[in-house]
């Protein structure tokens, strides 16, 4: 998908300017980014996020908690990140289960009780196991580049170029604007439609890892009711934390609603209520 997209960014570029070599580049950026994507997105998104891997030295609780959850779960030992940020929140990224790691604000560790913490690094773990953080970490890249290059086509299409005809411009000019409009929209869909129901899948995972659903559901709503901001929250990298790290921006209009890339937490904790284990 992240390929169709920034070759077809490419060709309307290359339509544009009547210039065949836009296309053989974007070609080859969408095989660069799509490379960078599988085996250094894990960097980026620990990067942007202000996460510092720590040793089990540095954090023998947290480390003994995540290793204990491994074993039942039959993962391998993840790196494991700390962020410095009241705000309770935590998320999975890496390519693959060995080549993986999970990320913990200060916050969470300070915040929450035994069981409510290891509910939520149950559900990142589930997200390992389940294999969603290839998916998610790639869209990080694939949502930065795809923004930049619409950016970059209303620009150049404003600047002029091509043909010196008045209504061609004025065509590329138009198709610029709507491209610089649909393609990061689209790459917000491409978001949406990996978080929403992989976070009720992960939860749904954690709970039956920990076999104690109201541990998730208690942390959940904690973090309902936390009103910290975390300074390093990307919109390129929100999707892959628990919950929403914008606080203050959710809202219960049905439009916001559909757009969101975390199902609304009331729901969550409902469910995670209402299995029985």
């Amino acid at each position: 998908m992240s390929f169709v997209l920034v070759v077809g960014i490419g060709w309307l570029l290359s339509w544009r300017f009547n210039t065949p070599e836009i296309l053989y580049i974007a070609v080859g950026l969408s095989l660069v980014m799509n490379l960078v994507a599988y085996w250094s997105s894990d960097k980026i998104a620990l990067a942007m996020s202000g996460a510092k891997k720590i040793e089990r030295e540095d954090h023998p609780y947290l480390f003994r908690m995540v290793e204990n959850l491994c074993i039942t779960a039959g993962l391998p030992l993840p790196k494991v990140c700390l962020i410095n940020s009241p705000q309770i929140n935590a998320f999975a990224t890496g390519r693959d289960p060995k080549h993986s790691a999970i990320a913990v604000t200060t916050g969470a560790l300070e915040k929450l009780e035994n069981e409510e913490l290891e509910g939520v690094l149950a559900h990142e773990l589930s997200h390992i196991g389940n294999r969603d953080i290839l998916i998610s970490t790639v869209v990080v890249v694939l949502a930065g580049v795809i923004s930049i290059l619409a950016d970059w086509f209303l620009r150049v299409s404003f600047w002029g170029g091509g043909d010196d005809d008045n209504h061609g411009h004025t065509l590329g000019i138009i198709i610029a604007i709507v491209a610089a409009i649909l393609a990061p929209f689209a790459a917000m869909l491409i978001q949406l439609a990996v978080s929403r129901k992989r976070e009720f899948l992960a939860d749904a995972s954690g709970a039956l890892l920990t076999r104690y659903p109201e541990g998730l559901a208690g942390a959940l709503e904690k973090i309902a009711h936390d009103g910290n901001h975390l300074h390093h929250a990307h919109n390129a990298t929100a999707h892959l934390f628990i919950a929403n790290p914008f606080k203050g921006k959710e809202s219960r209009n049905w439009f916001v609603k559909l757009f969101m890339t975390h199902p609304p937490l009331e729901e969550r904790v409902r469910i995670l209520r209402g299995m029985r284990i």
